[in-house]
């Protein structure tokens, strides 16, 4: 136990002498959760929109007023053709060009339908689907419109019936997306930073030369590992409370669950995160090394761990690698845990891969650990 407090005390020792370090663990981080909270948002606007009106009718300019008061969309121009708006949109000028065709308002008055084109740069695949969207949402709501005004009758002589969908959104009710990111950013980046320390912890040691010196000391290889271990799984405890306390100050993030389950699945994840990285640090030979390996993995972990993207919207291939992804179950325990109120008994599938990854991991950091007994 003597030899294990000895270990500790050297690599606080060692972490505190390190004047770029400390800024590493503690300013860098925050200020990529505020940049990235507000950065990172999956809310479409500024939606570039043209709009070809050949029909000039009254209701036409209704529909064009609507449109115009939305905030999603940024009315860039009249195109006079149909193909004056395609060479715009194959010119990257617009993002959508809506065109009402000539006779837009009688054939609606007579024939009760309308048709209107809308013609989507889909390069951008979330912009094109999102902005289409809100466009017909807006067209929706103003055929309903229409209709409630003409007073069109059924064969019963009554008016038609309407579909009437309230909805409510759980959880995160204005649907504000600091609330849906903060968490998740937040625990990527304690993830990240604890792993890239750890694994560039042991190799520099090995190229300074003072791993010599703990090699012919009686410590044993679990003794050293989890030496290494303890002090920054402490770093990454405090570095998740500044983190929580600057979510809480700065966007208000709600809070509905236990912190204590969100502590507890944090010191459980960073030991899982911990090994990889000790891990990675033994088996390499420079720092650099240690680097690129440590991106490779930070990469993988961060496209897959359902930060961006939806988890179960990946093939069932990608779902079955994102089991062992350290970042994808804290992502999940956050979330679920301070937006929804989660318990440890809701979130125990999360503990129980987590227990695994950590043996798992640490068990490889010790056995690959190279000292002479």
């Amino acid at each position: 136990m003597q030899r294990l407090l000895y270990i500790i005390q050297k690599e606080f020792i060692q972490i505190f002498r390190n004047k770029a370090m400390l800024p590493m663990m503690t300013v860098v981080p925050i200020v990529q959760l505020i940049i990235l909270s507000y950065a990172a948002s999956n809310e479409v606007k500024n939606i570039r929109l043209a709009i070809v009106n050949e029909d000039h009718s009254p209701t036409a300019r209704l529909l064009v007023q609507k449109i115009e008061a939305a905030d999603r969309f940024l009315l860039i121009d009249f195109p006079a053709s149909v193909a004056q708006g395609d060479d715009m949109l194959q010119t990257g000028e617009v993002d959508i060009v809506l065109t009402i065709p000539s006779q837009f308002e009688q054939h609606f008055y007579r024939e009760k339908r309308g048709n209107i084109q809308l013609l989507v740069n889909a390069i951008n695949g979330q912009q094109a689907s999102v902005g289409a969207a809100y466009l017909n949402i807006i067209i929706q709501s103003f055929n309903q419109e229409l209709q409630a005004n003409l007073k069109i009758v059924n064969r019963n002589g009554q008016p038609p019936a309407f579909i009437n969908v309230p909805t409510a959104n759980w959880y995160n009710p204005e649907l504000n997306f600091k609330y849906f990111m903060a968490p998740g950013i937040l625990g990527e980046l304690v993830t990240i930073l604890v792993m890239l320390l750890t694994a560039m912890n042991v190799v520099r040691e090995r190229e300074i030369g003072t791993i010599e010196q703990i090699n012919v000391t009686p410590i044993k290889k679990w003794q050293f590992i989890l030496g290494k271990l303890i002090p920054f799984l402490g770093i990454g405890m405090v570095l998740l409370t500044v983190g929580l306390t600057a979510a809480k100050l700065l966007f208000g993030i709600p809070m509905q669950g236990s912190l204590f389950v969100i502590f507890a699945f944090c010191a459980l994840n960073l030991t899982a995160v911990l090994g990889l990285g000790l891990f990675i640090s033994n088996l390499s030979d420079t720092q650099q090394q240690a680097l690129f390996t440590t991106f490779f993995f930070v990469i993988i972990f961060i496209l897959m761990s359902g930060l961006f993207t939806p988890i179960e919207s990946m093939p069932q291939w990608a779902q079955y690698l994102t089991i062992p992804n350290p970042i994808a179950h804290f992502v999940s325990v956050m979330r679920s845990v301070l937006l929804k109120g989660s318990t440890f008994w809701d979130v125990i599938y999360h503990f129980r891969v987590t227990v695994v990854l950590a043996v798992v991991f640490n068990t490889l950091a010790v056995l690959s650990y190279r000292k002479v007994e």
